[in-house]
This record gives structure tokens, sequence and C-alpha cells, in this order.
């Protein structure tokens, strides 16, 4: 070949792969100008893309447009049926399969409601744990959870136990089709769980007298029923239940609303003790218990864990320690003060005294240091101002000597006669390691409901001895306007008060038992009132003033 043909056969190839690259140049121009192109808005407004030219079979082939999952997946899930739409399918007769379930479950008939028992605490009997417990309704124990590899789940597949009610939420479900249940049969299970109180009902427990039957058959009166003896906790049980039967610190607790909205510090347990006494106040005056007494488990712990285990469950305590710890907790817990600052507790039991001291010399001091020390300022009467929660009332010494019938003698004393310690004349002697005072008392303000507690028990050097003095006295009309100094007399319209609960301690003080008298405010019959004064004493005491006077609760330890 000529090396003109070489060159023109060159000249060719370069123009071929010059204009093969001035299409290639142009065809993605052209692709980017349509891109760069702005989407044309449909009728309906939603954008719709200007339809392209084909493009020449040659071209090369535009990328394949990604489908976004996520958000066809959540458009599914906003295409689902919302409540109100099931409302409204519902309302037009077309129900679906689930909510169908919900309203017939077929498992609604092996409920056994005599083995239900929610007054111990809520948490899993397998795993202990208090997040998402269950009941099974069917044998009455608690589960965690109600998924697939959940003990709840388990326990229904194992023992064919289908309907599981949540006890924080109180909603109830079918497993294992985890399904919820909806059946208005099943609302007397939720209000024993959780029972409330209108203002209404309130208002009328102290007017009717109406008697309550239980699951089992047995009638109870709502708020006089039995507190368990878990083991060694009957001390606590009897105050717990006294504190029940004062109308104005019961209906405050009756009304979650009054006190749940109450800001504490982070980390504070106290509050758990205002939680627990309130819902113990709602189950004691429940009128549809499925049984006719009350655990205070709940409670019990929440004493034990408060009081850092000062006052447990299985071991004796004293009534008269965890009364005094208990409403000074309680009045802590709801944010109270020592001075300022006011709660439920302190309106309904506290009261005022002046209390007057004088310090005394050294018995073995000689005569004339004595009488010079009495006039330094030292030992000069002092007057305090100090409020009370109850008042501690002494006994007589016990005799020491049998009578001619080798009998002990066991004295007697009026009320009154222990009561004279606070009418702002009689002093007592009160000594302490180095030094020695004498103190009178006088009441200057008498609370709504006043709390007496006779002093029965003694500690020495070798055991606890037990003063088994009779302490008489009348439940109704006991007046103490004499115990007032005469300006305050004055103010004060009402000073008599009425025996509205007893608690009594039996037996040894290392071995004993304590129970307690209540008075039924509607039908004012007396519940194990009858004998106030015994052998055993009337170591607690809660008065309560009437109409018109004033009411009080005696421990014998008394309340009044």
């Amino acid at each position: 070949m000529s090396s003109r043909s070489k060159r023109d056969s060159r000249g060719s190839t370069r123009g071929k792969r010059e204009s093969e690259s001035r299409s290639s140049s142009a065809r993605v121009k052209r692709e980017r100008d349509r891109e760069r192109e702005p989407e044309a808005p449909s009728a309906r407004g939603s954008p719709v893309r200007v339809k392209r030219e084909v493009e020449p079979a040659g071209a090369r082939e535009a990328p394949t447009p990604v489908v976004p999952v996520v958000r066809v997946k959540r458009e599914r899930e906003a295409d689902e049926d919302s409540e109100p739409e099931r409302e409204v399918r519902a309302k037009n007769g077309r129900v679906d399969s689930e909510d169908r379930r919900s309203r017939h479950c077929p498992y609604l008939d092996t409920i056994n409601r005599s083995v239900l028992d929610f007054d111990f605490e809520k948490l899993c009997s397998i795993s202990l744990s208090h997040i998402n417990a269950y009941a099974c309704l069917v044998c009455g124990k608690y589960f965690q959870g109600r998924g697939l590899k959940s003990h709840a789940y388990i326990h229904s597949v194992q023992f064919s136990h289908h309907v599981f009610l949540n006890l924080h939420t109180l909603k109830f479900y079918c497993l294992p089709d985890n399904y919820e249940i909806i059946d208005s049969s099943l609302e007397d299970i939720t209000y024993v769980l959780k029972p409330t109180f209108t203002k209404q009902q309130i208002a009328n427990l102290d007017k009717q007298a109406k008697l309550s039957r239980a699951y089992d058959g047995t009638t109870y009166l709502p708020g006089i029923v039995g507190l368990n003896n878990i083991k060694a906790n009957d001390y606590a049980n009897a105050v717990l239940q006294a504190l029940s039967n004062v109308p104005p610190l019961r209906n405050y607790f009756l009304e979650e609303d009054n006190y749940k909205n109450i800001k504490r510090p982070p980390g504070d347990i106290m509050f758990l003790l205002v939680q627990r006494f309130g819902e113990l106040m709602r189950k004691l005056w429940n009128p549809r218990n499925f049984k006719a007494h009350v655990s205070p488990h709940e409670m019990l712990q929440a004493v034990v864990l408060c009081s850092k285990k000062t006052f447990q469950i299985t071991k004796q305590g004293d009534g008269v320690d965890f009364l005094s710890w208990f409403l000074n907790a309680l009045h802590s817990a709801l944010g109270g003060t020592k001075k300022k600052k006011k709660t439920i507790v302190t309106d309904v039991f506290q009261g005022s005294m002046r209390i007057f001291t004088k310090k005394l010399p050294h018995p073995d001091l000689p005569a004339e240091e004595k009488e010079q020390l009495l006039h330094n300022d030292e030992y000069q009467e002092t007057m305090v101002e100090s409020t009370f929660m109850y008042l501690t009332l002494d006994l007589p010494t016990a005799p020491l000597y049998k009578d001619e019938k080798e009998q002990l003698i066991i004295p007697q004393v009026p009320l009154f006669n222990i009561l004279a310690k606070f009418n702002g004349i009689t002093e007592k002697e009160y000594k302490t390691y180095k030094e020695n005072f004498l103190k009178r008392f006088q009441l200057t303000k008498l609370p709504p409901y006043l709390i007496f507690c006779i002093k029965r028990f003694t500690k020495n050097n070798f055991f606890v001895e037990k003063n088994p003095t009779i302490v008489n006295f009348p439940i109704t009309n006991v007046d103490l306007r004499e115990y007032l100094s005469e300006e305050v007399q004055a103010v004060h319209k009402n000073t008599t008060y009425d025996l509205i609960a007893n608690i009594v301690h039996d037996g040894k003080p290392s071995e004993g038992s304590y129970r307690i008298h209540v008075l039924h405010h509607v039908s004012r019959a007396d519940f194990s009132l009858c004998r106030v004064a015994e052998a055993g004493g009337v170591p607690l005491a809660f008065w309560k003033a009437a109409p018109l006077s004033l009411l009080f609760l005696v421990l014998d330890f008394g309340i009044l």
C-alpha cells in the first residue's frame, strides 16, 4: 500500500474517533440538562416528572431508582387501623378478628378469684423482678413479661393458664396468643388490686353501716377487718389498725390525689412509707374485698426498709416506739418540718404544753451549800414551749409483797389520778447520770385526737418488768379542761373526749402479744372494747373529739 493510502486510512480513523467523542459528550450534556429540568406539579399537588425523550438504542441506560424501603414500611404502618378508625369500623359492624378475640376470650371461665391475693409484693416468683410483673388469674402467682421467652409465656404454655393481669397497667391479656382482653366482668379484680374512693364515698363512710360480703361468703364491716400476723408483727398491726380508724387521717389517705404530687428529693425512700400506708388504708376500707382480712406485707416491708431494720416482721417490737417513729416519719415524708410546715399528721395529733424545769443540787452536798446553790441562776426554774404527739402517763409502783392469802395485790387507779401529771402543779423528779431535775407540765393546746400512752414497762439492770396496775377510765366524756392554763381555757371550747380505740398488751414483756379494741363510728358498737379495764392493763388508747367535744385513744400504752 502506498504512503498516501496509509495517510488516508489514518485520517479516517482519527475522524471516526473524534466524531464518537463528540457524540458521547453531547449525550452526557443532554443527560445533565434533563436532570436539571424542574418537576411539573400534577393536578393533585403531587410531584410528577416531565416525560423524557426516548434515548437511542446505543445510548447507556439510566440507573434504576432505589425504592425507599423504610418509607414504604412506615407508610404501611400508617395505613394500619388506628383507634378512631377501629371505632368507626366497629360502629359500622365491621369489627376485625383481633377486636373480636379481645371481647370474646374463651378462657374467662378459668379465672379463680378465690386464690387471688394482691396484698403481697408485686414481683416475679421466678426472677424476683418488679419489672413487667403479671398475675396469673388461674393460680394467683406472679410472673414477669409476656414475650416468647418470658416466664409468664412459659407458664401459660406449660400449665394451660391463659388469663394474666398486668399489675401496673391493670390490663388483661390472653397468653400465649398475646392479645388484650376487654371485658367488663373483670372490673371487680382491678378494684381489689387498686381500690379507689370518690369524695362522696369518703363522706358516707361514717354515715352507713352496711355489711359487705367477701367472695367466700363471709360478711364484714369495711374498716373493721383483721390484719394478718405474718410472724411477730402484731405490735405494728395494732397501731396501723388504730390509725386507720381516725377519720381525718383515713380520709386523707383514701384519696391518693392528696399526696401523690408531693415532691421529694431524688433517692428519698421515706415517701414509700406514705404510698404503702395509703394502699393499706384503701384495702382496709374496701367494700368489695375478696376476703375479710388484709395482709400488711408491703406496708411492713416499707417499715423495715425505712426504719433501717429497727422494726422487723420476725421480731416483737415495742408498740409505743413504733407509734412514735411512724408518726414522725410520716410527717417528714409528707414534707412537714418541726416548726413551720404542718401536715395532716400534726393537724390531727399534735398538741402543745409548757415544761417547767428546775435543776436540783447533788443530794450528797451539805444543807448550807444546797441553799447557796439554789440562789444561782443555774438552779432557777425555766420554762419552754414544746409540742407532743402523745402523752405518757406514769403508773404508781406495783406492790412487792404478797397479801395474807399469798396472792399479789393488783392495785387499781383512776385515769384522772395519773393525768394529774399535766395539771401544772404536780412535780416529778427526773434523774440522769450526773444531774437531777424537777419538772412539771401544763397543757396549752389539745389536739383533735389525743393519744395516751400508759407506761407499763420498766427496765432495770437485769430484765424488763411489767406493771399490772389496772387503769379505770370512762369511754365517753373525758373532760381535760382542768389541765389547761386559765388563759387557754377561754380559747378552748371543746375539751371532752370519747374513746375510739384501745390497744392492750397481754402476757409477759418479752413473750406477750398486742390486741386492739375499735369503736365503729356508725353503729357505735365496740368491737372487743367491752372490757377496757383489765388485769393486762390499757397500754394504748386513742380518744377522739366528739361533736362539740374531743375524742381520745388509749394505748396500754392507749389512744383517745
